[in-house]
């Protein structure tokens, strides 16, 4: 019969199996509750199963996945890209060292009403928006969904107005189409 007694020394010990095994009960030793024993046995495979499970709540990735924290926070709601309305022409001052103003557009979203700031890249991509144009706007391209480069809090870019590419007319293949 094995005893659930175990001398004070040997609770200062590290983890050693025998010890794991001995002491399953066991419930006032250090950090217990962070071990996770293996099933063993026939039917060991379920005990596994619903472990491994458990434990991937512990990565973020998974939890954000699962919870559809993305979705949730995003002013596309999950979407790749979304319409908005121009409602105004901001100028954003770069983060260090660089220096000069970026151009972007304030944005009400046609799906939810969301406000979002997006960039206009090119130069003089500016000038093919003005206010009230229906603009398709997409994520930047930084990692994780945030802000890229040098702009500050700047998640999204304008790739269409008014159905029309911002890159053709920037590069002066197409017109800006009147509304």
């Amino acid at each position: 019969m094995i005893s659930n007694h175990i001398p004070h020394s040997e609770m200062e010990r590290p983890h050693s199996l025998l010890w794991l095994l001995l002491n399953r009960g066991f419930k006032s030793a250090k950090c217990f509750n962070a071990v996770i024993i293996m099933g063993r046995g026939l039917f060991a495979g379920a005990k596994m199963a619903k472990d491994r499970q458990k434990f991937r709540w512990s990565d973020r990735r998974y939890k954000k996945r699962m919870l559809k924290s993305r979705a949730k926070h995003d002013p596309l709601a999950g979407s790749t890209q979304a319409k908005g309305i121009v409602i105004e022409k901001v100028g954003i001052e770069a983060k260090q060292p660089n220096s000069g103003i970026r151009k972007a557009v304030k944005i009400s979203l046609i799906k939810n009403g969301n406000k979002l700031t997006a960039f206009a890249p090119g130069d003089g991509a500016i000038n093919f928006i003005d206010e009230h144009d229906e603009v398709m706007v997409e994520g930047i391209g930084g990692r994780m969904g945030r802000s890229y480069g040098d702009i500050p809090g700047v998640r999204y870019k304008v790739i269409q107005v008014n159905g029309v590419s911002l890159d053709e007319m920037v590069r002066g293949r197409k017109e800006k189409p009147v509304r």
